[in-house]
């Protein structure tokens, strides 16, 4: 029996669907791990099929594949000392698993199944998997060691019962998305297990961007006594190893390195940063293109993207009508400059003219209304999409959660693209990470400059500038209001009356049943929007899922007297 241990764990980015790349990681990692004289090696949860390959598990040629990589990265552990902990798929009769192997020296030795399946936010494991029985502990070195799976120890028994079943060090691979907070919500949930069960829980997640999913690493140890023993980088790749000793009272660590986490109001960008790096790269394009106006949008989309990627690989392009001011001509090149990104102007005057000249004859004597601004809406979009086609470009869109909520947006106009890093951020906190990006560079970017987004930028009134002197504020409640109310109806998921309550009389109920219509007929809208970011619990798309067509409507009354303030309304 050991009285001593030393653990790896390999904090790796992998690609869904990739086997043969992620099989190369996996070896990569084996050689780390016996380089380092590692008795143990774990992976991230399904880390050869990455997280999460969703309907790829309903396709047989992929199973078999999956199964054949791991048994050739089984394999690849003969000869060596290293037991490794291999998560990965694993199929039984016509039942398929979410499971962790056991290999030593070439060949499986052991294997447990997820007992726990997600079925709710962004995973439905449940379609594809089927449950297993509460897991026993296995032995590595002597040392019984038990080895819950992600969503396991978010549900006491099944820790209780490997400890039980006399385990002395809880090992959890994992597959767990970034949202705010989720970092210190992981390690309250792993201190309570820990303070429970009274022994050790090593946290291995995994890190990079998967489609609207960005997986933020921020791996940990925590011993007994609320004592964090390790912490791993965030939002990047890292390969951890800790020496663990037998004591008296338990399992101990006696070499770690914590790594801070990324600070609450750095972790969005740097999500939205990874976010962007890894969808961009991850399907075949290295540079991007958006339209920059000289508004808040677009210039936080465009550091975004510099900071990805580097300002070489990022196009910008202002287009200007009739109602796009000086100031925004000004700001939008003050920016570009600021980043060190290409810009160029290509007017859209002459075409949308031409186009609404044409279409006079069928729109006949009707009033101007919204029709012509989504025109020029429309035109720019097309611009930025011949754009993008030329150089293989992928097009970024820059609307932010509020628009997009409230349907402020065009939809085959500046809708346009194929990923928009702020889908998930509110109005206001564009603002806010605008402050903090010209306040700081972040980790890992590759634009190193702070004060990247003018301060005039900041400091305007919001506009889309499609008819004149227009501003947002014509149309919407002020965006503090706004943000207030879209939380309530979308974050919380909370009545009209409870929302009306909360405000305590900043706003009545009719503004909020205004904005809840607003947020039911954009749906359609925010269907056929590109993918983007998850931020919050509540990612719409993803993580948040309503029906197009939905007659349900709230008709709760007010729970407290309002006094309501006057207030623009939404029409």
């Amino acid at each position: 029996m050991a009285d001593r241990l030393r653990i790896a764990l390999a904090q790796l980015n992998p690609k869904v669907g990739d086997l043969q790349g992620n099989l190369a990681l996996a070896k990569g990692a084996l050689d780390q791990a016996v380089a380092a004289k590692a008795d143990i090696l774990m992976l991230s949860e399904l880390f050869l099929t990455g997280y999460f390959p969703e309907d790829l598990f309903f396709k047989p040629r992929f199973v078999e594949d999956a199964l054949a990589a791991a048994g050739e990265l089984v394999r690849a552990t003969r000869g060596t000392t290293v037991s490794l902990l291999l998560p990965t798929i694993w199929r039984e009769g016509h039942h398929l698993y979410n499971a962790v192997l056991l290999a030593e020296d070439g060949k499986v030795v052991a294997r447990r199944y997820k007992r726990e399946l997600p079925n709710d936010d962004v995973f439905y494991e449940k379609r594809y998997f089927k449950r297993g029985p509460l897991p026993e502990p296995i032995t590595i070195r002597g040392v019984t060691i038990g080895v819950p799976i992600c969503e396991d120890i978010w549900h006491p028994d099944v820790c209780d019962y490997l400890v039980a079943q006399g385990a002395q060090l809880l090992l959890c691979p994992n597959g767990s998305p970034y949202w705010k907070d989720k970092q210190h919500i992981r390690m309250g949930l792993v201190r309570a297990r820990v303070t429970e069960d009274r022994v050790p829980l090593l946290y291995l997640n995994q890190v990079g961007g998967q489609d609207e999913l960005v997986f933020d690493g921020a791996s940990f140890g925590m011993e007994p006594g609320n004592r964090l023993v390790f912490q791993t980088k965030s939002f990047e790749a890292d390969f951890s190893v800790t020496d663990w000793e037998r004591t008296k009272a338990g399992w101990r660590c006696t070499t770690g390195e914590v790594t801070p986490l990324a600070s609450i109001e750095e972790a969005p960008w740097q999500a939205m940063l990874r976010g962007l790096r890894d969808y961009v790269r991850k399907n075949g394009f290295s540079k991007v293109v958006l339209g920059l106006s000289g508004g808040i949008d677009s210039a936080i989309v465009a550091a975004i993207a510099a900071d990805a990627l580097g300002p070489e690989n990022v196009h910008t392009i202002m287009l200007p009508y009739r109602y796009t001011s000086e100031e925004s001509l000004t700001d939008a090149k003050d920016c570009a400059a600021r980043l060190g990104v290409r810009y160029d102007i290509v007017p859209i005057g002459k075409p949308v003219d031409e186009a609404l000249n044409e279409l006079q004859p069928v729109f006949g004597n009707v009033a101007v209304d919204l029709t012509e601004e989504n025109i020029q809406s429309h035109m720019r979009g097309l611009v930025l999409m011949a754009v993008s086609n030329t150089p293989g470009a992928m097009m970024l869109t820059t609307g932010n959660k509020s628009e997009m909520a409230v349907g402020y947006a065009t939809i085959y106009g500046d809708m346009n693209g194929g990923f928009n890093p702020i889908k998930d951020l509110f109005k206001m906190e564009v603002y806010a990470l605008a402050a903090w990006r010209n306040a700081h560079v972040p980790e890992g970017s590759l634009c190193p400059h702070g004060d990247v987004i003018p301060q005039a930028i900041i400091d305007k009134a919001p506009s889309a500038e499609l008819r004149p002197d227009q501003k947002d504020q014509d149309s919407l409640p002020p965006y503090p209001i706004l943000d207030e109310v879209l939380t309530g109806l979308i974050e919380d998921e909370l009545s009209v009356a409870e929302i009306v309550d909360k405000g305590h009389g900043r706003f009545d109920r009719t503004l909020v049943k205004r904005i809840e219509r607003l947020v039911l007929l954009a749906e359609y809208k925010r269907r056929q929007a590109a993918p983007g970011v998850k931020l919050t619990k509540k990612a719409f798309g993803i993580g948040r899922k309503y029906p197009i067509t939905n007659g349900y409507r709230d008709d709760s009354e007010i729970l407290v007297r309002e006094q309501p303030r006057a207030m623009q309304g939404v029409e």
